[in-house]
């Protein structure tokens, strides 16, 4: 990027585009009722949220169109700037600049066709995507690698992100995230408690809802689950084998398909987890399910052990700009460094988490290695370091605390004995209770290290102590 663009690119707060020709391929498509509907790219809709989270630019559209499709992609980007029918862009422009407060040259454009060229003529920073009318790419300050409604948008998102943030360096990080609800993780919080789901409801929705209801009692902070797409996760040979489940004697792929939730259940639990004020979110262990879990508003991703090493899948998360949480179970230090190089090569400042973890189900006690927490955070300041325990009994995860872990995940069922994979190494509804109040209780205990007489041992002192400081011989028991 030459300095001139970078310095235009670092002063713009606003970000407005048109539609056909940048945001989508300016394809003509028609719903059964006539109604005019548009094709958005994903990526450029990732770049919306990350101009906005990573760099505090704001998105607009002006377009000449209507369509039901472009509003209701507005409308889950949280665009509020959606001017549609506009037969005057320029007039459209300068009253947003009015109304926001803003100069011409805080306002960045992107156009395709003859119409937007009197508001490129305007604005302080403008774009064309690749396949633009040639006297408009002439004009603009920066031509996009690719065509319009294949993530032009995002490319050009990026450069204006770039250039907001070179003031940052790597390791940056202060020790903490705050999450989009407040909630902050990190070294002197509450440790954050997570009771994970995962696949535990056994495809039941009311399963679910009761396990919601017990980690609430609980007192979690938040309920995982984990999201695959079958045809990808389970290896081709193993479709056609043979498995005796509560659904009767199935193929194995079509038991994966009976455990995993679609849009109807996960926008119930959403809407659950709300209403009961518990965090929520999942595993992803494949892109399709990112881009599906892109639908809801979930706090944060996590990043299962088995998946560290899955660059393509990490990348798709990366591109949400949502807080990732890798775990590092069956991993080597190396993996570990190399995922973390990854990360940092995408976002120096990425939000991150790391969890330590062993991938045993359940894990003996020798194979714990809670040391693993503190060699974490000595490598990696900065960064939250967790625990996501697989073993039975709560004291070790209870320790993880002590050791300095800001959040702890521990597998959660109804009943040890039910059937599946996971309920074995998981705890009970009590069990949780406990957990999460012996943390609390731990976290209390634990003070400031600053050594102090409390006024509870006042009465002890004058009935045991030989000689008693001045400053203590008159002052009252409470």
């Amino acid at each position: 990027m030459n300095e001139i663009l970078k310095q235009k690119a670092a002063g713009i707060k606003l970000l407005l585009t048109d539609n056909d020709g940048v945001l989508t391929d300016a394809g003509v498509y028609y719903n059964t009722d006539g109604e005019l509907l548009k094709k958005f790219n994903m990526r450029d809709g990732m770049g919306v949220e990350r101009l906005r989270k990573f760099a505090g630019v704001e998105t607009g559209i002006i377009t000449g169109e209507f369509s039901p499709s472009l509003i209701k992609r507005a409308e889950k980007l949280q665009i509020t700037e959606l001017h549609v029918g506009i037969k005057d862009k320029v007039a459209t422009f300068k009253e947003i600049c009015t109304r926001l407060n803003l100069t011409a040259q805080e306002v960045a454009y992107i156009g395709d066709d003859y119409n937007d060229l009197e508001v490129i003529k305007l604005a302080g920073l403008t774009a064309a995507p690749a396949d633009a009318l040639p006297l408009v790419k002439n004009q603009v300050d920066f031509v996009s690698s690719i065509n319009s409604g294949d993530g032009c948008f995002r490319e050009f998102a990026e450069l204006i992100i770039e250039a907001k943030t070179t003031a940052f360096i790597a390791g940056n990080r202060n020790g903490t995230i705050t999450l989009q609800n407040g909630r902050v993780i990190g070294k002197g919080q509450p440790s954050y408690v997570i009771a994970e789901i995962g696949i535990n409801h056994n495809g039941s929705l009311e399963v679910c809802k009761k396990l919601i209801d017990e980690a609430v009692a609980a007192k979690a902070d938040a309920v995982k689950f984990q999201k695959r797409t079958p045809e990808i996760c389970v290896p081709p040979d193993q479709w056609n084998v043979m498995r005796d489940t509560p659904w009767g004697r199935i193929t194995y792929i079509d038991y994966k398909r009976k455990t995993e939730f679609g849009i109807a259940e996960y926008a119930t639990i959403d809407q659950y987890c709300k209403k009961l004020g518990i965090d929520w979110f999942v595993s992803a262990w494949d892109v399709p399910s990112v881009e599906f879990m892109e639908r809801f508003d979930t706090i944060l991703y996590k990043l299962a052990s088995a998946s560290l090493t899955d660059f393509p899948l990490i990348q798709s998360i990366l591109e949400t700009g949502k807080p990732l949480m890798l775990s590092t179970g069956m991993s080597t230090m190396k993996e570990i460094e190399t995922t973390m190089d990854f990360v940092n090569a995408f976002d120096p400042n990425y939000p991150l988490f790391i969890a330590h973890s062993t991938s045993a189900y359940p894990c003996a006690p020798q194979e714990l290695n809670l040391k693993m927490i503190q060699t974490l955070e000595a490598k990696y300041p900065g960064i939250p370091i967790g625990y996501s325990g697989h073993e039975t009994g709560l004291a070790t995860t209870v320790a993880a605390v002590t050791m300095g872990a800001t959040f702890v995940e521990r597998h959660f069922t109804l009943d040890r004995a039910m059937w599946g994979s996971d309920h074995a190494a998981s705890v009970e509804p009590q069990g949780l209770q406990r957990l999460v109040r012996d943390i609390r209780d731990v976290e209390t205990a634990t003070g400031d290290g600053q050594k102090r007489v409390y006024d509870s041992e006042l009465a002890p002192m004058k009935r045991l102590r030989v000689n008693i400081s001045d400053e203590y011989k008159t002052k009252p028991l409470v």
